[in-house]
């Protein structure tokens, strides 16, 4: 029988809910700085280049953070939680326009310009996308419009469809290309995962607007929500180009490559080697992480066995599952792991995959 380590909220008190939305507010350091970054440039290279060190720092937190398996308030007001993702839609824009003008002022061919493109592309993935992933969950139509725009930011707006109306259905199985394989290495997962994830999103739309196989000149395609994302994507690429020049559109790519780079990391760890047993969805098809970092700083993504299993709770909600498998550690080490020393990486998933007796080794419990 499954068991939620947190199985239902406890009541708030006005201390304890400030306590954690102040908590959460921790999720704005890296935009935050990243907006110091880009609003006090063109810097000298030697200026620019201790920048880069936030990266070392937030692994270093996220390795040495505490587990987090406190219960969810119940009777918790949610409009600050709600303002907090509105605010880093706000972040991530100003800080894109800030670091293009900053690219446009200061040239192309400069080690500033290499740091904008990390950093902005490393809170692009901390900020746009794992922000967007809550809002295109919720049901008011304002926030899910930020959370798509926020993923055009990334050139990204097709997960929007692929994520909440083909990953959520599919993980676990083999129609579901955003769930990684056991023993598949990061690199063939994201040679795999990114076109299929957008066939996959092409067809979702088309299927809905009434034949899957339809043309792309079809008349039809022209009320698609992926054709609607891409038609924003460059619309939002040809205005950076006319107004800031060819040096400011490398850095909106770049640092959109950096954040999706950094998604497709995260989509290869939160499902790797689980095979769903049925048709439901159980927290057993998901990994989660414990790390209290990782839960206050990418708001709540690390409680994802039960965001899956209740895609529709909002992060501040979210609870821990007992069953899950458990990652060896936060998201932040994870995706440092997954990118640049894979091996180890699959050995460390695979062990635990091997004492839960899932994945692979499910058939010999």
């Amino acid at each position: 029988m499954e068991r939620i380590a947190a199985q239902s909220g406890e009541r708030s008190s006005p201390l304890e809910a400030l306590r954690i939305g102040a908590l959460h507010l921790i999720s704005l350091s890296l935009p935050l700085y990243v907006l110091a970054f880009v609003g006090t440039g063109p810097h000298r290279w030697y200026a620019a280049l201790p920048w880069l060190g936030i990266v070392p720092v937030l692994a270093l937190l996220d390795q040495r953070a505490a587990p987090a398996l406190h219960k969810p308030l119940d009777a918790i007001p949610a409009w600050p939680f709600d303002a907090l993702l509105v605010a880093h839609t706000g972040l991530q824009i100003v800080n894109l326009a800030l670091a293009a003008r900053m690219v446009a002022t200061g040239g192309l061919f400069s080690v500033d310009s290499l740091v904008a493109v990390l950093v902005v592309g490393v809170s692009s993935g901390w900020s746009a996308i794992v922000v967007a992933h809550e809002l295109i969950h919720r049901k008011s139509r304002p926030m899910i419009l930020l959370g798509r725009l926020l993923l055009v930011t990334v050139g990204y707006e097709h997960f929007f469809t692929e994520h909440v109306r083909g990953h959520h259905l599919r993980i676990g199985t083999d129609d579901d290309p955003a769930t990684s394989r056991f023993g598949e290495t990061y690199r063939q997962f994201w040679q795999r995962t990114v076109p299929a994830q957008f066939r996959s999103a092409w067809r979702l739309e088309t299927r809905r607007l009434g034949d899957e196989g339809m043309a792309w000149h079809d008349a039809r395609v022209l009320r698609s929500a992926v054709l609607h994302g891409v038609v924003a994507e460059v619309a939002l690429a040809l205005v950076v180009l006319t107004f800031l020049g060819p040096g400011a559109l490398v850095v909106l790519l770049g640092q959109a490559y950096v954040a999706v780079r950094l998604l497709e990391a995260v989509n290869y760890f939160e499902h790797y080697g689980l095979r769903r047993q049925g048709r439901k969805v159980r927290p057993v098809d998901s990994w989660d992480s414990d790390s209290w970092f990782t839960l206050f700083a990418l708001v709540g993504l690390s409680r994802h066995a039960d965001h899956h299993a209740y895609a529709s709770r909002p992060f501040q909600a979210l609870r821990t599952w007992e069953e899950s498998p458990k990652l060896p550690g936060g998201y932040i080490v994870m995706v440092l792991l997954v990118v640049f020393d894979n091996a180890r990486a699959r050995r460390l998933l695979g062990e635990e995959l091997e004492r839960r007796r899932l994945g692979p080794f499910a058939e010999a419990a």
